[in-house]
């Protein structure tokens, strides 16, 4: 897979109430199912397409107050793809952690004060860790040969800031590139979500 963040440009006008604030963890070779259990999440049922899954997500917020976190969770080509609107749980270290036990996963975040981050890890290490509108600021053991990578998919290493548009195009791209996983419209919008629901943090 070639992709770059001109691949999902598609991202701001399809489901901008998506990207907008959003954590997207992709874990290989464990189910939906399983990564529920990993995250002791509760079962809530199932939604079809992304705009519904935002629509659960935002009753869920309004029922549990924010002390539980709702997910989506839909396998694609070996990985489990969890999809967390307003999320945040993919990118705390002892979430994705023991999630990654025995696998890898990678894990994009951003929010709606422009805070984001990217992380890779494999069997319970971080490998990979930098924020996407900082990208030369990165840290983990593979920080340095992800170098040209990261600039393939379209990250400009050479500066600090930048588009919080563009760096996320180029967190999903560069998602992609390291999974195989290519998420498109057509996807998100046929997916067919196991939902859940975590325990506060």
């Amino acid at each position: 897979m070639n992709a770059t963040a001109a691949d999902y440009r598609w991202l701001d006008h399809h489901c901008p109430e998506l990207v907008r604030a959003c954590c997207v963890t992709i874990v290989h070779a464990v189910t939906p199912e399983q990564v529920l259990e990993r995250l002791r999440a509760r079962p809530e049922g199932r939604v079809t397409g992304i705009s519904a899954l935002v629509d659960a997500s935002e009753e869920a917020w309004r029922a549990y107050g924010g002390d539980r976190h709702f997910v989506g969770l839909r396998m694609v080509d070996g990985w489990t793809v969890m999809v967390e609107p307003n999320g945040f749980l993919g990118s705390l270290e002892e979430m994705a952690a023991p999630l990654s036990r025995g696998t890898e996963l990678v894990t994009h975040f951003r929010n709606v004060t422009a805070v984001d981050q990217f992380s890779r890890y494999s069997d319970g290490r971080l490998r990979l860790r930098f924020e996407p509108l900082f990208p030369c600021a990165g840290g983990g053991a593979e920080a340095e040969s992800a170098v040209a990578l990261m600039r393939e998919v379209g990250f400009d290493l050479e500066r600090e800031g930048g588009s919080l548009s563009a760096t996320t195009e180029a967190a999903f791209a560069l998602a992609e590139r390291m999974t195989g996983v290519r998420l498109t419209p057509e996807l998100l919008d046929a997916a067919d979500f196991l939902c859940g629901s975590v325990p506060g943090v």
